[in-house]
């Protein structure tokens, strides 16, 4: 996510705009595509192609463990899928919205190491505009993706709604909101969030407007499911206080994590984060 420049902050005054301006200012920054997928003469099995950014750091008996496909949302755009087999007897799927500037090549190793040490599956999809999806990113396109994917894994795999953890990182908390108040699952993480897009701009803003992008403040306290809020405390793009502002309106918290020194990019480095959430799947969800 980017700051304003003072000339845009005028604009914002001046005329504010529609949600999906905002939205594109704030937040898309699709990558150059690190990956390619290329389907077969039936037209039903896909086959992974990564590029050297890709950073794939496994052999390729790991790579069998992935499924790629499309599927198309209901806004017309067709979107990259990713189901990531870490463990045979993982009792949940994370349906894993990312952040951005990344596409399903850069995420792939990630969602490897993470399902594997946690014991999950891992689900995720390429926003449209990013990687190999079609069309352009917009915080309605964003809506949709999630509700294509979630649509996906449980038609395509008979994944029940209590087997799967809804998760988004940074912009990937919005459509991980939104799915989430909209669908109970077996619980959802959200991992470095934000309240608004005005709230990252404006970090005084106290109400939501109209023309506001990603209301996920607004949104939470509709979420049933259990919550895990992670946040840095050095958070340099999404102050941490985004994070306690979503955490004191859930419904249903359950004790966060507030990463002591991390910024917006290396939550995941510290040993307490891989730590909360093996802690989560394998203890407090069957206790909830």
């Amino acid at each position: 996510m980017n700051h304003l420049s003072f000339s845009e902050l005028c604009c914002l005054f001046c005329c504010p705009p529609c949600p999906s301006k905002i939205a594109a200012k704030l937040a898309f920054l699709p990558p150059e595509p690190t990956y390619s997928l290329m389907c077969d003469e039936s037209g039903s099995r896909w086959t992974l192609h990564l590029s050297e950014r890709a950073d794939w750091q496994y052999s390729a008996r790991e790579k069998d463990a992935v499924e790629c496909f499309m599927t198309r949302t209901s806004r017309g755009n067709r979107i990259a899928c990713m189901f990531v087999r870490c463990s045979p007897n993982a009792r949940y799927t994370l349906l894993f919205s990312h952040g951005n500037a990344v596409d399903l090549g850069q995420m792939s190793s990630f969602y490897i190491g993470l399902g594997s040490r946690i014991n999950c599956n891992v689900f995720s999809y390429d926003y449209s505009g990013y990687g190999a999806s079609s069309g352009k990113p917009s915080e309605k396109n964003l809506y949709a993706d999630v509700d294509a994917a979630w649509h996906a894994l449980r038609s395509r795999y008979g994944i029940r709604p209590e087997s799967v953890i809804v998760y988004g990182q940074s912009i990937g908390t919005v459509p991980s909101v939104d799915l989430a108040s909209r669908y109970e699952s077996a619980a959802v993480v959200l991992h470095s969030p934000l309240t608004s897009g005005m709230r990252v701009a404006f970090p005084d803003t106290k109400k939501t407007y109209c023309f506001d992008a990603f209301p996920n403040i607004d949104k939470i306290s509709k979420v049933t499911s259990p919550v895990l809020v992670i946040h840095g405390t050095e958070d340099e793009v999404i102050d941490f206080s985004h994070g306690l502002a979503l955490y004191e309106r859930c419904q249903r918290p359950v004790e966060p994590l507030w990463v002591e020194g991390a910024g917006h990019n290396d939550v995941e480095l510290y040993g307490q984060y891989l730590e909360r959430l093996k802690q989560f799947v394998a203890h407090e969800l069957n206790n909830l």
